[in-house]
């Protein structure tokens, strides 16, 4: 049996976890393996699209949507006038949010510009000081006017949600653009998404393409997996199944579940990389644990059907039934659970409210 699923890109990500995130889907994509590719198409607004069951004749069905891929803070680089401690960013990292406020303030009166990134990054996320956006707003902007690109990015989000401001999307689209080209990643993943969108900026792929290969190449795992999508399909690149691959195993190293996912059905169909079952189920269980539905569904198959590890029906459908909880349902293996003897059915049944914490 081969497994597949459709792929769903990370969305739109903005730098304040209080922010209502704008979320902008691309298209759709048909990694891992058998069944009929969905070619990808401009997305409708936010809505996440279906994945189908692993069976081979299986039809799409929904997904539940992904969280955020990327940490909703943006935390500045150390500043550079001492290479060898930044007590401002040491501060930070330590959650000592107010001595980091403090620290900051001095250091901005100064001029440098990754203290005023602070400053908007307190001001904007409430650490250590009263959430205040207009002033959030004024320091990124004084950061990003010194040149410094993580306030560049972090302005750019706080344009296009309309936080401390007014929307106003063309300066966001700008800002976003002149932090890419100073290396931003997250700044270059999310410009990809809005050429792919083709709302904001008028869609194209290959541009879209060129700049999550910049974000990829930076090490962003989220771009990683998007860019995995691209050459699977061939959207905006030539089809790569190989290199694909690549990009996924890149993306699941830094514990992209979704990537996680798609590098396991590649294994264990053996599509771009040599055949290796016994991985991708280990793999499987890892995103399962990780709260992966569609893992845990697959996973689900693999243990009750013994493919590429010992049968274990009481594991499996024990992962069925959670998969269940998050709108993986599968009538088959629900049919083959009525069918398992009672005693079987009772532990499966016990062990998912165990996990699910429900018993």
């Amino acid at each position: 049996m081969k497994l597949s699923r459709i792929t769903i890109l990370a969305t739109l990500l903005l730098t304040a976890p209080a922010a209502a995130q704008l979320q902008i889907t691309p298209p759709v994509a048909t990694p891992g393996a058998v069944p009929e590719k969905q070619k990808p198409k401009p997305p409708p607004a936010a809505k996440k699209e279906a994945a189908p069951a692993p069976k081979p004749s299986a039809s799409p069905k929904p997904a539940a949507s992904p969280k955020p891929a990327l940490p909703a803070t943006v935390i500045p680089a150390p500043a550079t006038d001492n290479p060898n401690v930044d007590l401002v960013f040491g501060a930070y990292q330590r959650g000592q949010y107010k001595t980091a406020f403090d620290l900051a303030t001095a250091r901005a009166a100064t001029g440098d510009p990754k203290a005023m990134t602070m400053l908007g990054e307190l001001y904007s996320n409430a650490m250590g000081i009263r959430r205040d956006y207009a002033k959030a707003l004024e320091w990124y902007k004084r950061a990003a006017d010194a040149g410094d690109r993580e306030a560049m990015f972090a302005l750019a989000m706080m344009r296009m949600s309309g936080r401390g401001g007014p929307v106003d999307k063309g300066e966001a689209v700008k800002l976003m653009a002149s932090s890419a080209k100073l290396g931003e990643p997250k700044a270059a993943y999310n410009l990809a998404l809005l050429y792919l969108d083709g709302q904001t900026l008028p869609q194209d792929v290959k541009r879209s393409a060129e700049l999550l290969r910049q974000a990829a190449d930076a090490g962003l795992p989220e771009a990683q997996y998007a860019l995995a999508t691209f050459y699977k399909e061939g959207t905006g690149v030539p089809k790569d199944a190989e290199r694909s691959v690549r990009l996924l195993q890149a993306a699941s190293l830094a514990d992209n579940v979704d990537a996680e996912v798609e590098y396991a059905i590649a294994m264990f169909n053996g599509t771009g990389t040599p055949k290796n079952q016994p991985a991708a189920v280990a793999l499987l269980r890892k995103a399962s644990r990780q709260g992966s539905a569609i893992a845990q569904n697959r996973l689900a198959w693999v243990l009750i059907n013994g493919m590429g590890t010992s049968t274990d029906k009481v594991e499996g459908f024990k992962w069925h039934l959670v998969a269940k909880t998050s709108g993986k349902g599968d009538p088959e293996l629900d049919k083959q659970l009525s069918d398992l003897p009672a005693e079987d059915r009772a532990k499966a049944e016990a062990a998912a409210k165990k996990w699910l914490g429900t018993k």
